[in-house]
């Protein structure tokens, strides 16, 4: 894997490649942007969403965090970066589509499901342990019928936490107005990391395909 350093010659491929041939467009850029859809995907190095989707610069608004997870909408006192960044998005941005993108092997999921992180203390992985117990409740029912460990029980928990944040994001007033109006949808996705394919939710059947 590359260091720093080693990312800072590709800055320089970039300067004198890309940033060149799509000069009209970043002049563009800098006026603003107008993206049509936000993804919330996770900060898993393995799953970039720009990647993933083939998409330029503007194109789409992303939010990545551990597990991509949205919670509840709550206006207790904190620090509300998921919350923030949708709201800008849904109300300033105006975007038309949500889509949040989860994905095979992750490790977020993965400590939801075996909550051996539970109990641990801030820096001491009792951050992510707070922010994935938003699975506990979906995680138990997994856990009773698989157990807390092989592949089938972790894309269970994986694909369930898809539909954890879509739950979550209808509780938003922005999102439940907007969503009722047309004016915005919502979508699941999953990425399988073993073999490339994104997956589709349909909420009639609640089941993942494959995106055609």
């Amino acid at each position: 894997m590359k260091t720093f350093d080693e990312m800072i010659e590709g800055y320089a491929r970039f300067r004198a490649g890309d940033w060149k041939r799509q000069h009209e467009r970043w002049s563009q850029l800098k006026e603003g942007q107008s993206p049509q859809v936000m993804v919330i995907s996770c900060s898993d190095s393995r799953v970039d969403p720009a990647q993933i989707l083939d998409v330029d610069p503007g194109e789409i608004f992303v939010v990545r965090n551990v597990a991509a997870l949205v919670p509840p909408y709550e206006t207790t006192p904190g620090r509300h970066g998921v919350s923030a960044a949708l709201e800008f998005a849904v109300q300033f941005l105006k975007v038309r589509e949500v889509v949040v993108m989860g994905h095979g092997m992750c490790g977020g999921c993965q400590a939801a499901l075996t909550q051996d992180l539970h109990g641990s203390e801030p820096g001491d992985g009792g951050f992510v342990a707070h922010w994935i117990d938003m699975l506990d409740e979906v995680r138990d029912p997994i856990a009773a019928e698989m157990g807390t460990s092989g592949r089938e029980a972790e894309r269970a928990m994986e694909l369930a936490a898809v539909k954890v944040s879509l739950a979550n994001l209808r509780t938003f007033p922005c999102v439940q107005e907007k969503e009722k109006r047309g004016s915005l949808k919502l979508r699941g996705a999953y990425f399988a990391i073993s073999d490339g394919v994104l997956h589709l939710l349909d909420e009639n059947s609640g089941e993942f395909r494959p995106a055609s």
